[in-house]
């Protein structure tokens, strides 16, 4: 297996963890703990995993925990932890999003490895005051773009990369979901009712649950920095505080002596799509394609030639791929190994934190700068669309 590394990494202790969030009933807390056990990397040891002393303590039992290790407060976590001697080495964060600047803190002050969900956190400016916190921590921040952790993408990134479709000139990206097409938030549906409160979510709606996620995929397939944007964002759900649909055009800084434009459209009121993420990619020489619903293959065209199927672990893909599979051809790998890479991508800089090694730089994970873009580019998009979709610089 590709993702077991070498030797002497599967013969290093696992890592101790700790999660902020994600108790009973909490999808993507559930999601985290799966990923983090996938590759045998994590031991959970400890947890704040409700704001609800009851339910946090409940959680606890419930998943194995130590009911010293089982707190009710991520701030009393986090300082405990840190003088244990056998205290936790990295913290999971899977809360909503406006807790996610608080928890980070106390954590990352205290050396601790942060994992985060995305956004970053629910303003721009506690996002930038994270990233001063992570600049001056000698521990590692990593984001869940989860998205970056398939081997198809990693495949169209080094493809790009290594010039196989020339100089970059488009990039198109899409995340349409229908989940959020009625006022689901107003029968007291957890998720929904979050992730549309600006309070708990921030500024973006369906640009900062979703669009954050495409538009980093675009931006890693492709390796382009934002110059610009012009966002159109609607609330088409009547009484909806935050935008559950944008059409975003982008301008990218000059590369390989190409502009490059961008178009992203994230929904979650499109009936008909579950989860539809895709980006394409297209250049001076050809064009990449990959789409989640079929993530074990990539679309390559060279201009003026028939398309071509590179699968996952099969002929035409490389070792960027390679590196994060596990399974022979022909075995569907998805989204929670994808996810799992994240982690186990996260483990190996760990691992080199412990011996006081430089990190393998063919280690990559998303960073507190990704998280960083994910905010400018939101806050973009909400100040064009109030602008009528005027062009904002970022």
């Amino acid at each position: 297996m590709a993702i077991e590394g070498s030797s002497s990494e599967t013969r290093e202790k696992r890592i101790r963890l700790g999660m902020v969030g994600g108790g009973s009933g909490a999808f993507i807390g559930a999601v985290h703990r799966m990923a983090a056990r996938l590759d045998d990397h994590f031991e959970l040891v400890a947890g704040a995993l409700s704001s609800t002393p009851e339910k946090a303590k409940a959680s606890g039992a419930e998943l194995g925990l130590d009911p010293s290790r089982s707190y009710s407060d991520f701030k009393e976590m986090a300082i405990r932890e840190a003088k244990l001697k056998n205290g936790i080495e990295a913290v999971a964060i899977v809360t909503p999003n406006h807790v996610h600047y608080e928890a980070a803190k106390e954590f990352l002050k205290r050396g601790i490895h942060v994992i985060c969900d995305k956004p970053l956190t629910s303003t721009l400016s506690d996002a930038k005051k994270l990233k001063k916190l992570a600049d001056e921590s000698d521990a590692l921040f990593v984001l869940t773009h989860n998205y970056t952790g398939y081997p198809m993408v990693r495949q169209a990134r080094a493809m790009v990369a290594n010039g196989d479709i020339g100089a970059v000139r488009l990039v198109q990206m899409e995340y349409p979901q229908d989940w959020l097409t009625e006022n689901i938030e107003q029968s007291g549906q957890k998720q929904a009712a979050w992730r549309t409160d600006p309070s708990k979510s921030g500024a973006g709606g369906s640009t900062g649950d979703i669009g954050t996620h495409v538009y980093n995929l675009g931006a890693f397939v492709s390796g382009l920095e934002l110059e610009e944007l012009a966002a159109d964002l609607d609330s088409f759900v009547k009484g909806r505080a935050l935008d559950d649909n944008a059409h975003v055009m982008m301008r990218f800084k000059e590369r390989d002596g190409e502009r490059a434009k961008g178009l992203l459209w994230c929904s979650q009121v499109a009936p008909g799509h579950e989860n539809g993420l895709m980006v394409r990619v297209y250049g001076t020489k050809g064009g990449l394609e990959w789409t989640q619903k079929d993530p074990n293959y990539l679309w390559y065209t060279p201009f003026g030639e028939p398309k071509r199927l590179i699968t996952r672990a099969g002929a035409g893909s490389g070792p960027s791929a390679a590196r994060v599979s596990r399974i022979p051809s022909g075995h569907p790998e998805g989204y929670l190994e994808g996810f799992a890479n994240i982690y186990t991508e996260a483990a190996r800089a760990i691992y080199a934190r412990r011996k006081g090694e430089a990190v393998d730089p063919a280690v990559i994970y998303p960073t507190i700068d990704d998280g960083m873009k994910g905010m400018v580019f939101v806050d973009a998009c909400v100040q064009s669309s109030k602008r009528n979709g005027a062009w904002v610089k970022v």
